[in-house]
C-alpha cells in the first residue's frame, strides 16, 4: 500500500539507508530499553530500532500510518497528537525508570514539541531528533551569535546537546526545501530547578526586542516586579549566557511566596 505524504502533517519520509544506519548507531538502542518514537511514518527508522530493542512505542497522528503500524505486534501504537501526550503516563505504563525518545519531528511544529517535552526531562534518559538544520543550530548556539535566542537558553538550561549528523534533502521522499540535522539531547543531572512558567516568561521578555538593550525590556519587567538584586541590563539579550538567565530566575524564585505566585500568574 502506497502512502501519499500529507502536507498538513509536514510529512517527509526518510529513505537513505546510510543515513538511517548512522542514526541508529548514534542512538545505540539496546534490547529491553524503553523507547518512544515520535512520528514513525513509514517505519524507516522504526524497524531497525525494533530489531535491536525487541519492543517499541510509537506516536503517530496519521490514522492510515497508525493502522499500518498496528500490523506489527511488537509495536505499541499511540494514535494521537504528540502535543497532547502525557509522557509520565507512558513512563508508568512502560514500567521504566526513564525512557528514551527519538523521532523525525514534523518541522512545522518541532519547536512546540521540544517545549512540550521540556517539563518531563526528568523522566527521559536521552532524546535523538531529526530537525531542520537551522533549528539545531539555534538549539546549540553559544551566546553572542545570531542563532542564540530563546530556544537556546530554554533548552541549554535543561539539556546537554550535540549536533550529531547533517542530513541533506535528498535523504527524504519527498525532499524538503531545507537541510536537516540530527541532535542528541541529554537531560542535565546538575541543573538548577526553576518554575518553568517564570523562567519562560523571563527569557521570552529578554528576547522580545533583540536589537534593544535589556534595560528597555527585561529591565522594566524586573522593575515592575520589585526585583532589588543586581543584573546588568546594559547588554543585549544575545550577549547574556544561559547560566546568567538561570541564576536570575533562581533569584526571582527565591522571593516570598506571594511574589513568586504573582510572577507565575503573570506568565500565564
Amino acid at each position: 500500500m502506497n502512502h501519499l505524504p500529507r502536507k498538513r502533517f509536514g510529512q517527509h519520509f526518510l529513505c537513505d539507508a546510510a543515513i538511517i544506519d548512522a542514526i541508529v548507531r548514534a542512538i545505540d538502542p539496546r534490547a529491553g530499553q524503553a523507547m518512544v518514537e515520535i512520528g514513525p511514518g513509514l517505519a524507516a527508522l522504526t524497524q531497525p530500532l525494533l530489531d535491536r530493542l525487541g519492543r517499541l512505542t510509537v506516536i503517530e497522528l496519521d490514522r492510515d500510518l497508525a493502522a499500518r503500524l498496528r500490523a506489527n505486534p511488537r509495536l505499541e501504537v499511540i494514535e494521537a497528537d504528540v502535543l497532547n501526550i502525557d509522557f509520565p503516563q507512558i513512563v508508568q505504563r512502560l514500567e521504566a525508570a526513564k525512557i528514551r525518545v527519538t523521532g523525525n519531528l514534523p518541522y512545522n511544529i518541532s519547536t512546540p514539541i521540544l517545549f512540550h517535552l521540556l517539563p518531563w526531562a526528568g523522566h527521559i534518559q536521552d532524546q535523538h531528533f531529526m530537525l531542520q538544520k537551522e533549528v539545531v543550530q539555534r538549539m546549540t548556539a553559544p551566546p553572542a551569535c545570531a542563532d542564540y535566542g530563546r530556544l537556546s537558553v530554554m533548552l541549554q538550561w535543561r539539556y546537554a546537546m550535540e549536533n550529531l549528523l547533517p542530513v541533506p534533502p535528498e535523504a527524504f521522499d519527498p525532499p524538503p526545501k531545507v537541510h536537516s540535522a540530527v541532535v542528541r539531547m541529554t537531560p542535565r543531572a546538575g541543573f538548577t530547578p526553576l518554575p518553568l512558567e517564570l523562567f519562560s516568561e523571563l527569557v521570552r521578555t529578554a528576547f522580545s526586542q533583540r536589537r534593544k538593550l535589556l534595560r528597555h525590556t527585561l529591565g522594566r519587567w524586573l522593575d515592575a516586579r520589585g526585583f532589588a538584586g543586581h543584573f546588568d541590563t546594559q547588554r543585549r539579550a544575545e550577549e547574556v549566557p544561559a547560566s546568567e538567565y538561570v541564576q536570575l530566575a533562581a533569584q526571582l524564585a527565591a522571593l516570598p511566596f506571594e511574589r513568586v505566585y504573582d510572577l507565575q500568574k503573570s506568565a500565564q
